[in-house]
């Protein structure tokens, strides 16, 4: 992913696309960032699995801030972030919908044996763990969450 990425922003680059290369940017630094905590704490560069992660925080974190530019009225910067978004998400694999979140979460259920809401991290790992950068964990966990108070 880091060598699609880094294609991603020669070509941005060559296009003039500033938004696209300020974006790619963004994601090649986060993922640095990232290599460098793990490094610290010897573990090794930063896999598949956490790049789609990454890319998800991102996602959320530029969510909350439309929410926050909407609300303030700037609607410029609302419309920056979803440019930002719409380029983030492009590089995800196709999202699940909500039939398969509702399957996938009540097999993860099954996985774990979970009885409570207790038990909800142990689901919402197993879901993380298999499903990461596919599914909107925000829905998937309102979806737990109904499966363990049944």
């Amino acid at each position: 992913m880091r060598d699609k990425f880094n294609e991603a922003l020669k070509t941005a680059m060559k296009a003039g696309d500033k938004r696209q290369v300020s974006t790619l940017r963004l994601i090649l630094s986060a993922l640095k960032d990232r290599d460098i905590e793990a490094r610290g704490l010897g573990k090794e560069p930063t896999s598949a699995d956490e790049i789609l992660q990454l890319l998800q925080k991102m996602i959320k974190q530029r969510n909350d801030s439309i929410e926050a530019f909407d609300k303030a009225g700037r609607v410029e910067l609302a419309n920056q972030e979803r440019e930002e978004k719409a380029i983030i998400e492009a590089y995800l694999p196709q999202q699940m919908n909500a039939d398969d979140v509702r399957a996938a979460a009540k097999a993860a259920v099954a996985a774990v044996s979970a009885a409570s809401v207790k038990d909800m991290g142990k689901v919402m790992t197993e879901l993380k763990t298999k499903y990461a950068g596919r599914m909107d964990f925000a829905k998937a966990n309102a979806v737990v969450k109904e499966l363990l108070t049944q």
